[in-house]
């Protein structure tokens, strides 16, 4: 009598992504959820609509309990999240990954004449990666003006006066936040479930 072998079971194939990529995923997820929620701690202390008496955000929502604490922990994040930035623009330049990443000509040709509904995804990828990086860098240029304006009036005066700087600056909020739900989405459709893990494990 022969025993038979045990039938072999093939691992679930993963995506892998670089070390780099999952860790600036990390990083942007912790520094983006500080300070998203210490913003709107120093919002409370003076709404940006409608004055003083304006428009409060419930506190539960809200980081560092008064307006010190939510400085200290939105400036912290301001730094990691700016590094984070800099380190995988540099990344994304130096390994030649900026080919993949931002919209093309072929990428809006995509959308007007392709039929494959998983191209046409890529494409909005692609257009929704190209789209968010000139938002960041308004949100941490608004965030220096906001933070240092004696030393840096000039970036006060380019937005007319300094109502008009924190209504861009928190108006960088909504759209990060929808960039992120955006990016998930399209993640989703293009590669299921085991696309999204794969960008933090």
């Amino acid at each position: 009598m022969t025993a038979t072998a045990p039938a072999k079971t093939i691992p679930p194939w993963l995506p892998r992504q670089a070390f780099l990529a999952k860790s600036f995923h990390w990083i942007n997820l912790i520094s983006l959820f500080l300070m998203v929620t210490s913003g709107l701690q120093i919002y409370n202390a003076n709404p940006v609509f409608g004055g003083r008496a304006g428009w409060q955000i419930p506190p539960i929502f809200a980081l560092g309990g008064w307006l010190a604490g939510g400085r200290h922990w939105h400036f912290a994040a301001m730094w990691l999240f700016s590094l984070n930035l800099l380190w995988y623009g540099l990344y994304v330049l130096v390994s030649r990954r900026w080919r993949h990443r931002f919209v093309g000509t072929n990428d809006l040709k995509a959308l007007q004449r392709s039929r494959n509904p998983q191209r046409r995804i890529y494409a909005w990828h692609r257009i929704a990666y190209t789209v968010i990086v000139p938002i960041l860098l308004l949100a941490v240029l608004t965030g220096i003006g906001m933070y240092k304006p004696a030393q840096f009036p000039w970036i006060v005066d380019m937005f007319g006066d300094w109502q008009a700087l924190r209504i861009v600056h928190f108006s960088s909020v909504p759209i990060v936040v929808l960039f992120a739900i955006a990016h998930s989405w399209l993640g989703l459709k293009a590669g299921g479930s085991r696309l999204l893990e794969s960008m933090f494990w």
